[in-house]
C-alpha cells in the first residue's frame, strides 16, 4: 500500500482558488511556530525560560488570521498565539531574548512572554486580565474608522474570557458604533482546568453576537484553508462595510494552560480525538495528496528552521543581561512630557468652576483637532453637569461621543485610541463610577508605558465630593485610589482658574491623568478667568496665604473650607498650600514653608486611613522632622460610607471639625 494514502488527512480542506504558492506559504508559517515551540518545551525543562504557554494543535487560527489582515492592521493576540508574532516576521532572537528578560526584547525585562505589544510590527499583547484587550481593539478600530483607513482590527479571547464583563462590553459599544473589528474566539474546550460546559450553558458562543446585533461566524480551527480564507473574506468586508464580527474558531488545547499545570484533567479519549485533527500534520498530509510537498520537503523545512532558531538563540543567550538603575526604571514610568507654556492673556471674566472646565475643554478641543470625549450623555444632552452642553453642534458626534454604560470598555477604548495615535477625554459621570473600569485604568492605562512604551494618552473627568446630599454612590473623592498607582497623574483644582488651565495640560500631557472636579464647587465657586487658551503646569503648588504660625496643606474643596476657617480668626498667620496636582506632589513648596512655620495641618476631604494626607504627614516627618515644633496633624472624615441626608453629612465630613484641630495644633 502506498505510504501516502495511509496518510490521509482527517481534516475537509477546499483549496478552491488558492494557488500552489500559497498553500505551501500557509503550511510553512504554520510549521514556524510549532518548531519554535517544541525547542521552548526543552528549554523550559532545562531552565532557560521561565513559563510557557503552549498554542501547539491551534496554529492555523493564528497563522490564519494574521496573514489574512493587512501588515498595517492591529491584531491583539493572547499568550497561546505566537503565530501571530512569528507571522509577522518578528526576528527569532527578540522574541527569545522577550521571554528571557532580556534587553532586546519588548519589555526590558519587565513583562514576561507575550504580555507586550510593538507598534513596529502593529501588535498589541495582552495583559494576564483578559478582557481588556478586547475594549481596546475598539479603540484602535474606531481610530480607522475616524481617520477613514479602511482597516480591520483583530482581536482574540478564549471561550473562558467570554464570561468577562469586557467581553460583552466590548461587543455591544463595537456594535453601536459599528467598528471594524473581528472579535476572534479560540474555543479550545478548557480554562486552565474548567471545561466549556461549566463555563458557558449555550451551544455556541457565537450566538451571543445575535445579543448584540453583529453577525457571528463558526470556524474549524484546525482547518488553515478555511481560516484563511473566511477571516480574509470577513477583513475585506469591514474594511470596505465597517462593523464588528464575532468569530468562533472550534479547537482544542493539546498541552497544559501553562505546562506545570499538565492535562490529567482533559479524558485520554478527548485528547486522543483532536491529536487526530492536528492542523499540521493534516495540512502536511493534504500537501502530499496535492503533490505539492514530499517527506523530504518536509525534514529540509524543519531543518531550515531548527537551524534558525539555533542560530536565534545563540545570539539572545550571548547577549548580556539587562544592566538598570532605579533612575532608569523611574523615568520609564511616565512618557516624557515637554511641558509648553501657554501664558494667560490679560482679558478675563467672572466664570463659575463648571463654566472654567467647559470653556477649557472646548479650547483644548479647538486646539487638538482629533481630541474626542467621551462618556454617558456628554452628546445633545451636554453631560449630567451640563459641561459639554451645545460641543456637538460645534464639534460633530464623531468627536463628542454618547457611550454606553460601560466604564470598563471605554475607558479601553481611550486606550485603543491613544495606541492609534489619538488623544481622549472620558467622562466618568461621577467618580464614583470609576469602580466599573477600575481594572483597565490601574492595570492597562497605567503600566503600559513602562511595559513596552506604550503611552496611553487618556485624561478621565472625575466629578466628585460631597456636600450635595447625593450619598454614598455619588459622593466619594477617592483620589487615593490612583495616587497609590504609578504610572497615573492626579490633579485637584480648587479655583475656575486652575481647573482651566491645569485641564488644558492634563490634554496636552501624553500620560494618563485622573481629572477630579468637586461637584459642590461646580456652581458655588467664582473667579476671574483668562478667557484665552493657556496652560498651568502640574507639580507646582500654589501658595494662597502666607504667614509664619502655621502651614495649611488641602486641594479641592477642603482649600475654601481652611479659608472660611482662617476668615474666622484673622490673627492667625498661616501659609496656606494649594496642592492642585497630588501626582506629581510639589514637596519641595511643601517643605519649605514647614521648615520655616514649623507646624503643619493637612486637611482632605478623604476619610483617613490610606488617604495623601498620610503620606504627605510621613514625608514631612521624614524630610522635616528637625524643625517640627508640634506633631504633624491630619484632618480627614469618618471612616464610613458618605451618608445622604444633610446632617448626616455634615457630621462626616472634615469640614467642622478643622477649626479645633487647628487651634490645638497652635496650642501645642
Amino acid at each position: 500500500m502506498n505510504l501516502i494514502s495511509e496518510m490521509k488527512s482527517k481534516i475537509d480542506y477546499k483549496r478552491g482558488a488558492l494557488s500552489n504558492e500559497t498553500l505551501l506559504e500557509l503550511y510553512k508559517t504554520m510549521l514556524k511556530p510549532r518548531s519554535i515551540e517544541e525547542k521552548m518545551l526543552i528549554l523550559l525543562r532545562q531552565g532557560r525560560i521561565s513559563k510557557w504557554f503552549s498554542g501547539i494543535g491551534q496554529e492555523a487560527i493564528s497563522v490564519g488570521v494574521t496573514l489574512a489582515m493587512n501588515d498595517e492592521e492591529y491584531i491583539l493576540p493572547m499568550h497561546r498565539n505566537l503565530g501571530v508574532f512569528t507571522s509577522r516576521n518578528i526576528p527569532l532572537h527578540r522574541l527569545f531574548s522577550q521571554w528571557q528578560g532580556k534587553a532586546s526584547g519588548f519589555t526590558k525585562g519587565r513583562d514576561r512572554s507575550f504580555h507586550f505589544g510593538t507598534q513596529e510590527f502593529k501588535i498589541v499583547g495582552m495583559i494576564s486580565h483578559l478582557g481588556p484587550q478586547l475594549g481596546v481593539a475598539d479603540g484602535i478600530a474606531l481610530a480607522s474608522k475616524l481617520k477613514n483607513k479602511n482597516q480591520a482590527t483583530a482581536v482574540f479571547t478564549g471561550e473562558g474570557g467570554t464570561s468577562e464583563g469586557d467581553f460583552h462590553e466590548a461587543l455591544n459599544v463595537a456594535s453601536v458604533w459599528q467598528l471594524p473589528v473581528l472579535f476572534c474566539i479560540e474555543n479550545n474546550g478548557y480554562g486552565l482546568s474548567t471545561p466549556t460546559n461549566e463555563q458557558y450553558n449555550c451551544k455556541d458562543l457565537a450566538d451571543r453576537a445575535l445579543g448584540y446585533g453583529i453577525e457571528s461566524h463558526i470556524i474549524d480551527g484546525n482547518n488553515i484553508i478555511e481560516v484563511y480564507t473566511k477571516v480574509s473574506e470577513l477583513a475585506k468586508s469591514i474594511r470596505n462595510n465597517p462593523r464588528p464580527i464575532l468569530i468562533e474558531f472550534k479547537t482544542f488545547r493539546m498541552r497544559g494552560h501553562e505546562e506545570a499545570s499538565g492535562t490529567k484533567y482533559v479524558p485520554q479519549d478527548l485528547m486522543d480525538a483532536w491529536a487526530e485533527k492536528d492542523p499540521i500534520t493534516n495540512f502536511k498530509h493534504f500537501l502530499m495528496e496535492e503533490g505539492l510537498l514530499t517527506e523530504a520537503d518536509d525534514e529540509r523545512l524543519k531543518a531550515e528552521f531548527k537551524a534558525e532558531i539555533d542560530t536565534h538563540l545563540e545570539i539572545a543567550g550571548a547577549e548580556e543581561h539587562i544592566k538598570s538603575s532605579e533612575t532608569i526604571e523611574l523615568n520609564d514610568v511616565y512618557r516624557e512630557f515637554d511641558y509648553q507654556e501657554v501664558k494667560e492673556n490679560s482679558k478675563t471674566e467672572e466664570l463659575r468652576f463648571v463654566d472654567a472646565v467647559s470653556q477649557g475643554l472646548k479650547q483644548s478641543m479647538e486646539r487638538h483637532e482629533d481630541l474626542v470625549i467621551m462618556g454617558q450623555d456628554v452628546a445633545e444632552y451636554g453631560g449630567v453637569f451640563k459641561i459639554t452642553d451645545g460641543f456637538v453642534e460645534q464639534f460633530g458626534k464623531d468627536r463628542v461621543r454618547n457611550t454606553p454604560i460601560c466604564e470598563s470598555a471605554i475607558v479601553e477604548t481611550g486606550m485603543g485610541l491613544s495606541i492609534a495615535g489619538i488623544k481622549s477625554v472620558v467622562e466618568l459621570q461621577f467618580s464614583d463610577f470609576v469602580t466599573s473600569g477600575f481594572n483597565p485604568v490601574v492595570n492597562y492605562l497605567a503600566k503600559s508605558h513602562y511595559r513596552w512604551n506604550q503611552n496611553a494618552d487618556v485624561v478621565l473627568r472625575m466629578p466628585c465630593g460631597a456636600g450635595v446630599g447625593a450619598g454614598p454612590f455619588h459622593s466619594q473623592t477617592n483620589e487615593a485610589w490612583f495616587t497609590k498607582t504609578p504610572g497615573l497623574k492626579v490633579v485637584y483644582p480648587a479655583f475656575p482658574k486652575d481647573a482651566k488651565g491645569l485641564l488644558a495640560t492634563a490634554i496636552n500631557d501624553p500620560n494618563p491623568v485622573l481629572f477630579f472636579e468637586h461637584k459642590a464647587l461646580y456652581r458655588s465657586i467664582r473667579q476671574e478667568v483668562p478667557t484665552d487658551y493657556f496652560t498651568i503646569p502640574f507639580g507646582q503648588a500654589a501658595t494662597l496665604r502666607t504667614g509664619d504660625d502655621v502651614t495649611v496643606i488641602a486641594y479641592g474643596a477642603a482649600v475654601h473650607w481652611a479659608l472660611n476657617t482662617l476668615d474666622k480668626h484673622q490673627d492667625i498667620q498661616a501659609d496656606v498650600i494649594d496642592l492642585r496636582s497630588l501626582q506629581p506632589l510639589d514637596t519641595e513648596t511643601i517643605y519649605k514653608s514647614v521648615k520655616k512655620t514649623g507646624r503643619a495641618i493637612i486637611l482632605q476631604e478623604d476619610s483617613m486611613f490610606g488617604g495623601i494626607a498620610s503620606d504627605i504627614s510621613a514625608l514631612i516627618m521624614e524630610h522635616c522632622f528637625e524643625d517640627l515644633d508640634a506633631p504633624v496633624k491630619r484632618v480627614a472624615s469618618l471612616e464610613t460610607p458618605i451618608p445622604f441626608i444633610n446632617h448626616l453629612e455634615d457630621q462626616y465630613l472634615s469640614r467642622d471639625k478643622f477649626e479645633n484641630e487647628l487651634l490645638a495644633l497652635l496650642e501645642y
